[in-house]
């Protein structure tokens, strides 16, 4: 089996094909082949009918002394399905097709029968035509008149259903245009329905929604307390706080205005033992102005106030001592240098 597929065989070097025996086997011998039926037949013995395509384990000879145009023809023998008669036809290579013989019958042959009559008169004619130029005329005005009879009687015939039928085409035509109205105002009803269906639903869901933010900012006032204190570590380094809301002190003296740094580190007035030790010195200007001594001592604390002011306020107390006391001080120890 394995040298079943091989292209090439081997010969053995003493190998003579002229020592092989030819077989003397007569030309008109026989194959059993599979084949279908080529058409349509029915049996003479026992009239079974034997449709196109039935297969069959036929006999194949080759026809003696008959080609066409060089070709052979074959002739097929097989056996009816029910009496097991042999039926035998052969090939028709000149028509394309294959000829009934011996046994049956052929069915349906009657378009093979018409187009067998058409080609011969076609024949015919031309024949004629060929040798007779007035028979080419006279054929010619035949096929005018047939055509004008053809004509002529196809008008009638639609003319005679027209009479018979009677159509109201205007009716019709009106219908249908009365139908074709009838759908466009129904598409048109549709179509405003749905319009008025989605406004309804826009409409609903916008109060739905202004609802639910009333309700979520009623909720949000409720929740949050009535006063919020916004103030940030940072906000004493971008805003300015007025002056004027410091209270004052006992003896009508307002307090001076505390600075940032002041809040961290403090003042040197903080303490008794540091404020005691500051010791302002009396503006020339003062010294030199005679007068009373008590308004002196007015314009002599007038004075230190405005540099304390300008000196960052030192003399401010965050213990609650009092200005008038230090101003006190203040106006003892410089009398006693003017003295």
């Amino acid at each position: 089996m394995s040298e079943r597929k091989v292209l090439n065989k081997y010969y053995p070097p003493d190998f003579d094909p002229a020592k092989i025996p030819k077989l003397k086997l007569p030309k008109d011998r026989q194959y059993v082949v599979r084949l279908m039926a080529p058409f349509n037949m029915r049996c003479k013995t026992c009239g079974e009918y034997i449709y196109k395509g039935k297969k069959f384990n036929a006999r194949k000879e080759t026809v003696m002394n008959e080609l066409y145009m060089g070709l052979p023809i074959f002739r097929f023998y097989i056996k009816c399905t029910r009496c097991l008669a042999e039926i035998t036809f052969k090939t028709d290579p000149e028509n394309t097709d294959y000829a009934m013989e011996h046994g049956a019958t052929r069915n349906f042959q009657a378009e093979k029968l018409v187009e067998e009559a058409e080609k011969r008169v076609q024949q015919e004619r031309e024949e004629e035509e060929l040798n007779n130029p007035m028979k080419v005329l006279e054929n010619r005005t035949k096929d005018s008149k047939m055509e004008m009879e053809v004509l002529e009687n196809l008008q009638e015939l639609k003319e005679l259903n027209q009479r018979q039928a009677q159509v109201d085409f205007e009716g019709m035509i009106d219908r249908y245009r009365d139908l074709e109205k009838r759908e466009k105002e129904r598409e048109k009803e549709e179509d405003e329905r749905e319009t008025k269906e989605m406004l309804d639903r826009a409409l609903i869901k916008r109060l739905r929604d202004s609802d639910s933010d009333s309700e979520r900012e009623e909720e949000s006032c409720s929740s949050q307390p009535k006063e919020l204190s916004t103030d940030k570590p940072t906000d004493i380094l971008t805003t300015v706080k007025p002056t004027e809301a410091q209270a004052t002190s006992a003896g009508g003296v307002k307090k001076a205005k505390v600075e940032s740094w002041e809040r961290s580190v403090g003042t040197l007035g903080g303490k008794g033992a540091l404020g005691s030790l500051v010791v302002r010195k009396k503006p020339v200007a003062s010294v030199n102005k005679p007068g009373p001594a008590a308004p002196t001592s007015q314009t002599d604390s007038k004075a230190s106030t405005t540099d304390s002011n300008n000196a960052s306020k030192p003399v401010t107390t965050q213990n609650g001592s009092s200005s008038l006391s230090l101003l006190g001080a203040y106006s003892d120890s410089d009398s006693n240098d003017s003295e």
